[in-house]
C-alpha cells in the first residue's frame, strides 16, 4: 500500500525524534511538526492500525519493521537530495525545504540514479568539492 506523504513525513519525523532521544510521545511529534494534539492523534491512530508504528501502554511510540524501512527511505532521500542541492549552491534552508518536498515524489528509479550520480561525482572531487585532477 502506498503511504500519503503526510503518513511517510510522520514515520520520518519519529525516526529523527527517535536518534535524539529515548522515547517518543505524540508531545514531541506535536511540536517538532507543529501540529495539534488532535491532528496527532488521529494520524498515529491510524499509522497504529495499519501496522507501521506500535504506541505502548505509557504511549511511547516506536516504528514496527515495516514502518521503519519507509522512515529509513524517506531520510535517506531526504539526506542525499539535501546534500546534493547544497552542493550545487541552494542554500541549506533552501536545500532542506526542497529535498522535504521532493523526497515523497520521486521514483524510486530516479533517486537512486541521483544518489549514484552524486557518489560517483563526489567520489572524483576533494573535501571542498572540487574536481580531483
Amino acid at each position: 500500500m502506498e503511504l500519503s506523504e503526510s503518513r511517510e513525513m510522520y514515520l520520518e519525523t519519529i525516526l529523527i525524534l527517535s536518534k535524539t532521544s529515548s522515547s517518543v510521545h505524540a508531545v514531541d511529534i506535536c511540536e517538532h511538526m507543529n501540529f495539534s494534539r488532535p491532528s496527532v492523534s488521529r494520524a498515529l491512530k491510524h499509522l497504529s492500525e495499519d501496522g507501521y508504528i506500535n504506541i505502548s501502554r505509557n504511549k511511547q511510540i516506536t516504528l514496527t519493521e515495516t514502518g521503519m524501512e519507509i522512515a529509513d527511505s524517506m531520510y535517506e532521500r531526504h539526506m542525499v537530495l539535501s546534500e546534493c542541492l547544497m552542493r550545487m549552491g541552494v542554500s541549506r534552508e533552501n536545500a532542506t525545504a526542497d529535498a522535504c518536498r521532493m523526497e515523497h515524489v520521486i521514483s524510486a528509479e530516479s533517486f537512486e540514479a541521483i544518489k549514484k550520480s552524486a557518489l560517483a561525482y563526489l567520489k572524483g572531487c576533494d573535501a571542498a568539492g572540487e574536481l580531483i585532477k
